[in-house]
């Protein structure tokens, strides 16, 4: 259920938090990043103690590394930043990209030597960092995307990145660079690959995708298509299995594995789905999660283009008057516009995410919260 809601903009992009989540990064859909002291308790006060500015146009992705605490961006303006706290300060180091069209997308590799940009001009950057000259550089994927790259997810390996695209398809790459990867990492048989080789092009929907994410074992990953469906793939590099489900909603534009079994998504329907997976590995939607009501201030604050996609929503999906359609959606949903972006709020020494963030369009982050995900599941009817 949602135990928290911070109203903090009128509109966010994306969000990240940092390792001990005491603190969130987040881009109010302009070219800052608003850095805010955060927790995770209902009735806490969220306070902005930083605010990143060096991009000139929309910052479209943040990740905020754990174990390093650096934080990178990625913007409108084709421009990436990698941010280093020194003193009581956020100071910038530029990354090469090399590109001609807007950075789209941005994650940190599970070791964070790497991460990865995805962009508007086809082709995805791996991005490291070069000792010798003292810079980011990146090494690019240009390889078989034929459209913008919408989202990247890294593997558990560090090794394999699976990319989703507006050109309708998912795809798997090996990113082994000799001299970064580690000896571990060149173990593995994806080291024997040349560097942006396809692993798989996983083709299952007929819309774009996004809110491509791995599995915490690697074994499986999920993505999202604009034509209301969602993909669940099976033993990915070997012989990879589908299964496709057709949704009566809105489509959704980002998901989060839970664990194994367990996966929630969200998008243009503005409420979390819950769904999960049984001793058959056949996945199925549940319901939606519990909606926390909005305070009377919070309602107030709603944006005027919020109000202006309730109506077109009311008017599109339920064939009601424009004029008798009020809020985005009913009062009582924790969202009333868009979800874009879902981050996990993982507990230190568990497998199982419990916690979870969300951020959309209507500039609010709710934290949704299952202390025992056997007992909620319990509670849900099919």
């Amino acid at each position: 259920m949602a135990v928290a809601c911070h109203h903090l903009a009128q509109c966010i992009t994306c969000h990240a938090w940092n390792a001990d989540q005491s603190m969130i990064a987040l881009c109010p859909n302009n070219n800052e990043v608003h850095i805010f002291n955060a927790s995770s308790a209902a009735n806490s006060v969220w306070d902005r103690v930083h605010i990143l500015q060096k991009h000139d146009q929309l910052v479209s992705g943040i990740d905020w590394g754990p174990v390093s605490n650096r934080i990178v961006t990625a913007s409108h303006d084709r421009n990436s930043y990698v941010w280093s706290l020194e003193g009581n300060e956020w100071a910038p180091a530029l990354v090469i990209l090399r590109l001609n069209r807007a950075a789209i997308c941005v994650k940190w590799s599970p070791k964070e030597n790497k991460f990865a940009v995805g962009s508007g001009a086809k082709s995805v950057c791996i991005c490291y960092y070069e000792q010798d000259n003292n810079w980011w550089v990146s090494k690019i994927i240009r390889k078989k995307h034929t459209s913008t790259i919408t989202s990247v997810s890294w593997h558990p390996n560090n090794v394999l990145i699976a990319t989703t695209s507006t050109d309708c398809k998912c795809r798997v790459f090996s990113t082994h660079i000799k001299g970064v990867d580690g000896r571990v990492d060149a173990a593995t048989s994806f080291a024997e690959m040349k560097f942006g080789e396809q692993v798989v092009q996983l083709d299952f929907t007929f819309g774009w995708t996004f809110g491509v994410k791995w599995s915490p074992s690697g074994d499986s990953l999920a993505f999202v298509g604009h034509d209301s469906t969602i993909c669940f793939v099976d033993n990915v590099v070997s012989t990879a299995s589908a299964q496709t489900l057709s949704l009566h909603d809105l489509p959704l534009c980002d998901v989060l594995f839970l664990s194994e079994k367990v996966l929630v998504a969200g998008g243009f329907d503005c409420k979390p789905m819950l769904f999960v997976a049984d001793d058959k590995g056949i996945w199925g939607l549940l319901r939606c999660l519990e909606d926390v009501k909005p305070s009377a201030q919070d309602m107030k604050s709603s944006s005027q283009f919020s109000e202006a996609f309730g109506k077109f929503y009311g008017h599109a999906k339920y064939g009601t008057s424009i004029d008798a359609v009020g809020q985005s959606m009913d009062v009582g949903h924790a969202h009333d516009n868009s979800i874009t972006c879902i981050m996990p709020l993982p507990a230190r020494g568990s497998d199982v995410v419990y916690s979870f963030s969300t951020s959309g369009l209507d500039g609010r982050v709710i934290i949704w919260e299952l202390k025992s995900i056997t007992a909620a599941l319990s509670r849900l009817a099919i």
